[in-house]
């Protein structure tokens, strides 16, 4: 499933008005231009309307990170050819085009803190060093076709009026997200301190349908009773740096349920996953950290799960699997979480002591109707089976998916078809009276 785009409606209006603005401003010298009969230029304005339209349409499709990465891509390539060909800087008037490159700058900037990514730091990158080139040189090719004089020195004041107060809003912009980001900062600090986060349950079963285990999943109930969904202040969380101190709060309570269930037959042999950020795994104190509170509570190591997230190998992977060894020599379960859509490779699965990979929800939803994804999804199981990996299929919702899996010798699984994520409470009243899932003895 894809995630939904962590933008403000305050920065897709700008970001929207900002490209309306950029259009007509180049509308307008278009037009100019064509009434001189200067073509070159005329094709370079239709150019950066075409862009400034399409921007606009992907954002108005809730595309605004492509719209954003494309709008920057071609502005830059558009504007490092209007400095080098027609803006030549003359005694009477000099060079401004460069100016929007730091309005491109700065608009790449607020967008990777929004969604990081190496594309949009390169871009970031080669805005700023365009614009010291550009700022600091007067030279130009041979070939330059340089803008008329008289529109030169009209252009420079309506160009440069354009850029700086594309510049101001985008400096009003980045103060309003950053002010936004803070606040759901204080909100989150906030909510663990008032303990309005809570943990739910959902279950993991065998191919009979009987219960193994749980997978426990951070829920925030605001005091008002309202619910904030996980996919909204868990990337608010991570951009913070908060995700540390809420990963020691869900793995203090994961420990605390395995010591409550220990009394219970019923429960005493299930074993219970967490989520573990990147950011958590990371501190260097982690693996300390965790065998102490199994240590302080009596819990077999065995029963705690942790689910590491495909995405997290992009970092050290050196140091990620010595921290796995470490806990693997302990007697923790380790399992690689949303498999299939991260940084996976068969090499990673070499080098990582992994005990368990975890399918993407994504590759079982349309198992069904998808043959391409069947025949992806059997090989993953065959390749698992010969490394002896358990295989753990997320997101079964319907019988025709189980029957499926099932013929693939798939023999965990989790999704709404057994149980939706649940209060402990609620949990343990449902799978304690009855440890087998109704549904899965009608398949």
């Amino acid at each position: 499933m894809k995630p939904k785009e962590n933008y403000s409606n305050r920065f897709r209006l700008t970001y929207g008005l900002a490209a309306l603005a950029v259009g007509v401003t180049a509308s307008g010298w278009g037009i100019a231009f064509a009434i001189m009969g200067a073509w070159p230029l005329v094709a370079m304005d239709v150019a950066v309307v075409f862009v400034a339209f399409l921007s606009l349409v992907l954002a108005r499709r809730n595309q605004l990170s492509a719209a954003l990465l494309f709008s920057q891509s071609a502005f830059l390539v558009i504007i490092t050819t209007l400095c080098l060909i027609f803006d030549v800087p003359r005694e009477a008037a000099p060079r401004v085009s460069h100016l929007f490159l730091l309005v491109l700058a700065l608009l790449g900037y607020i967008n990777y803190r929004r969604e990081q990514s190496r594309p949009q730091l390169a871009i970031v990158a080669l805005c700023v060093i365009a614009f010291v080139v550009f700022a600091s040189t007067t030279a130009a090719p041979s070939f330059a076709q340089p803008i008329p004089e008289t529109f030169q020195i009209y252009g420079s004041w309506v160009n440069t009026i354009v850029a700086v107060g594309l510049l101001c809003i985008g400096v009003y912009v980045m103060q309003l997200e950053l002010a936004r980001d803070l606040d759901k900062a204080r909100a989150i600090k906030a909510a663990l301190r008032n303990r309005e986060f809570e943990l739910f349950y959902q279950p993991q079963v065998d191919e009979t349908g009987r219960l193994t285990g749980a997978e426990a999943l951070l829920r925030w109930r605001r005091g008002d009773g309202t619910h904030v969904p996980p996919a909204e202040f868990i990337p608010a969380a991570e951009q913070a740096g908060l995700m540390p101190a809420i990963g020691e709060w869900v793995l203090t309570q994961a420990c605390e349920t395995l010591a409550a269930w220990r009394h219970d037959p019923a429960t005493s042999g299930l074993k219970l996953a967490i989520n573990v950020s990147a950011d958590h795994f990371m501190k260097l104190d982690f693996v300390e950290t965790v065998l102490d509170c199994l240590r302080t509570l009596e819990i077999d190591p065995a029963l705690l799960k942790l689910e590491l997230t495909e995405s997290m190998m992009a970092n050290d992977i050196d140091a990620i699997s010595e921290k796995m060894r470490d806990l693997r020599t302990a007697g923790l379960f380790i399992s690689l979480d949303d498999f299939g859509t991260g940084y996976s490779s068969l090499s990673h699965l070499r080098r990582l002591p992994v005990q368990e990979i975890k399918i993407d929800r994504s590759f079982v939803q349309d198992i069904v109707e998808n043959r391409r994804n069947r025949v992806l999804l059997k090989s993953i199981f065959d390749m698992a089976h010969m490394l002896e990996f358990v295989v753990v299929a997320e997101g079964v919702e319907t019988l025709e998916q189980l029957r499926l899996l099932r013929s693939f010798d798939c023999t965990a699984f989790q999704g709404y078809y057994f149980g939706r994520p649940v209060p402990l409470g609620e949990f343990q009243t449902r799978w304690t009276n009855d440890p087998v899932a109704p549904a899965a003895l009608s398949a």
